[in-house]
This record gives structure tokens, sequence and C-alpha cells, in this order.
């Protein structure tokens, strides 16, 4: 069943091989339109970190953060040869709604096991990454915040090569990939980051089916730089010996070594579904170290999908630093100090610590449109703001927030 949906989703053209001219192209489209709302209106609850604001503070209700329409062309050129090109419309990081290339990439099959792509892809993180903003071909209303949220890279400029092999009644997928990427970000968290580039990535990927069940391992390192953090860590240099040089090696954004890895699994009979994933993510430097997974489950009645969720955000990295030593320092380079050490924890500070009980339902109303409802129960971790943005000083650390949602998920 899942396989039935991600392919409608994603316009796969099925048919007679033998039968298609060349060259040929074909194209399919995808689209959200949804509303949520929250109950607590000092801060926005925010899906992932290159969305400005959701329903809370800024909206009363979103319309905005759940919406999004996409298009697709392929294009093969011969047998081996093919090309695609997917531009997507959503909220952006600047609350623009601007028209940007999610693919681009033109892929040759080498063998019908081996096959090599380059250009821009989606990166291969999690389970539903290619599918991640196809509502229609996930169960849920989003895929669950604490992991999806977790990378702040989405997709890659580079290449890939994929090699899919029979293994008895298995088949296996094992795939590589190299490049790197641009992301831009908003100030919802009260700290310009700008842009995020990330350099020199290697990820690699392997995922086997057998039947219903489908399990996934992943790991992938990179180089991260955030030019934003640059001036607050030459102010830190600045106190040299005196404890600035090892705050600002310790933290610093500068060409970081980042590393991810990952496991999920799903198993989909077609009647019910059951699938997990856990990963973490080390940046080594002020943006933390995060781990996350989640549990979820559900029942197909009919044209009725009553679902559940479980998610957990947690950071691993220490929420605070005793920074420079204003007490020993002259008095005229106190106060400047003290401000350094409070921008510096008010960044290690704001390490994200959640978890959410989500309930909803899905229901297939007609062929290729579906519409979702979905509560989520979110529980702040102590000291924390989790991943809400745009926060107001009486928002409480370690809260409980209620969010509500509607969409309609939809294909042609």
């Amino acid at each position: 069943m899942k396989r039935t949906l991600i392919a409608a989703a994603c316009g796969f053209a099925l048919g007679n091989a033998a039968a298609q001219t060349y060259p040929s192209l074909t194209w399919s489209g995808y689209g959200t339109v949804g509303a949520a709302t929250s109950n607590d209106d000092r801060a926005d609850y925010l899906v992932d970190a290159f969305k400005p604001n959701g329903p809370g503070h800024t909206d009363r209700i979103s319309l905005k953060m759940d919406s999004r329409i996409g298009g697709q062309a392929i294009v093969d050129v011969t047998p081996k040869l093919s090309a695609v090109v997917q531009v997507l419309v959503q909220q952006n990081y600047n609350d623009h709604w601007h028209p940007t290339l999610e693919w681009a990439n033109v892929k040759y099959q080498v063998t019908d096991e081996l096959s090599i792509r380059a250009g821009r892809m989606v990166l291969p993180v999690f389970m539903v990454t290619d599918s991640r903003l196809v509502g229609y071909a996930n169960p849920w209303v989003r895929p669950p915040v604490e992991l999806y949220s977790m990378v702040p890279v989405t997709h890659n400029d580079g290449a890939d090569v994929s090699w899919r092999s029979r293994i008895g009644g298995a088949t296996n997928t094992l795939q590589a990939t190299f490049g790197g990427s641009n992301s831009h970000f908003p100030n919802a968290s009260g700290f310009d980051a700008g842009t995020a580039e990330a350099r020199r990535i290697v990820a690699a990927n392997d995922t086997i089916e057998i039947g219903a069940f489908s399990g996934r391992l992943t790991y992938g390192e990179a180089r991260l730089t955030i030019a934003a953090y640059r001036p607050l860590f030459d102010a830190f240099r600045q106190f040299g010996a005196l404890g600035g040089d090892a705050i600002a090696d310790r933290y610093n954004a500068d060409n970081r070594r980042v590393t991810f890895a990952g496991v999920g699994a799903t198993y989909d009979p077609g009647a019910w579904f059951a699938m997990a994933e856990f990963a973490r993510f080390d940046t080594r430097s002020i943006v933390g170290k995060k781990s996350a997974g989640y549990m979820s489950g559900g029942v197909r009645i009919n044209k009725i999908t009553p679902y559940a969720t479980y998610a957990r955000l947690k950071g691993e990295s220490p929420r605070s630093d005793p920074g420079l030593p204003v007490a020993v320092l002259p008095p005229q380079l106190a106060p400047t100090a003290a401000q350094l050490n409070a921008i510096l924890n008010r960044q290690l500070g704001a390490l994200p610590d959640q978890s959410t009980i989500s309930l909803g339902g899905r229901w297939d109303f007609m062929r290729s449109a579906a519409l979702k409802v979905q509560w989520d129960r979110v529980r702040l971790g102590s000291g924390s703001y989790g991943t809400f943005g745009n926060v107001q000083p009486d928002f409480p650390l370690g809260g409980r927030v209620n969010v509500y949602s509607a969409v309609v998920d939809f294909v042609f």
C-alpha cells in the first residue's frame, strides 16, 4: 500500500515500456491545503528551522505552515538517460512564496542494478525524505517534527550512485551521496543564523525490502559553516588566553565536522502499518548535539486510517557554559565579557528538548485526495522552548502546548 501511494504521489509512469517512444515527457503534481492552530499565543509552533512563523503568537490560525504546491516533469531521453525537474512553492524562510527548485538532476541507468545521478537531489537522511513534502504519500499531517526538523539541510547539489540487488527474496539498495548545500534560516529563534553552508557532504544509506518490511541504515558527514556566528567568536578571541580562544575553538561554526547516523524500519502489509526511526546529529559546535526518534502506527478501515505517534527530541550537549571569567577581568572589560557570556548561553540554551503525542486520522475521500486531522500534545523539556520560535517573555520553559491541524493532500 505504501509503495502504491508513493508511486502515485511522485508521478512515476507505469505501463508498457516496450511501447514507449523516446524522448518522452511525463509530468505530475502534488499539493496540500492546510490550517493549524495552537492553544498558546506566546510562541509559534514551527515544523522546522526554515519556517519564520507558525500558529500561536504570529497567527491564531496559520494557513501557511503546511500549505504547498509542487510540480514535477520527467524527460526520458533514451531507455537509460532521463532528467527530472521539480518546482515547489511554499512558505520560505523570509515568509515569501517564491518558487524554488527542489529537484533538478540527470540520471543514467548504467545497468539494471546500477544508476548514477548528478544535479540537485533531496539529501537522503530519513526514511520518507523523498516524499516528506508530498503529504498524500504519508499517513500523517506532517512527518514527526522532532526527527524531521533535526538536520538543517534538506537537499544536495552533487551526485549519487545507487546499486540495487536481489538477495534471495529481498531487495537491497545501497546509495552513496556526495556534494554540498546552502540553507537559509529566518530569525524566528531570536538569533539570525543566516545561511548554513554544508560542504564535502559524504553520505551512505542501505535499504532492504522483504515483502511488507523495509529497513534502512544511514550515515553521513559534512563540513558545516554558519557565518553569522563569526562576529561572536571573533569577539571571544579578543580575550585570548583569558579563555576566549578556548571558547571560540570549542563552539565556533566554521568548517566544523558534523555527523549524522540513523536507523529506521516500517512494516506495512496493507491493512495496518507500523514504523519507527531513530537518529543522532552532532555538529561539534554551538549548534549542539541532538538525538531524536519516533514510533507510529495505524489501521486502515476502508477509506479511514486512524493513527498514533510518539516522538522525542533530546539535546545531548551542555546548555550552559561558565564563559569568560568576569570576576577576574579588569573592570573596563567585565561588561563586554558578561554580554558575550549571555549571548553564548542564550544560544546553548536554545538546544531543543521536547516530546509529542499525536493522534490523527486520514480519510481518502477521493482517488487522489485525502483529508487529515491531527492533534499534537507537545511537552517541552525542563529549561527548553523546544522547537518553538518567536518566543515571548512570558512563554514558560518546560510548558505544554496543544496544536490542532487539518489538511487536504492531493496529487494530480
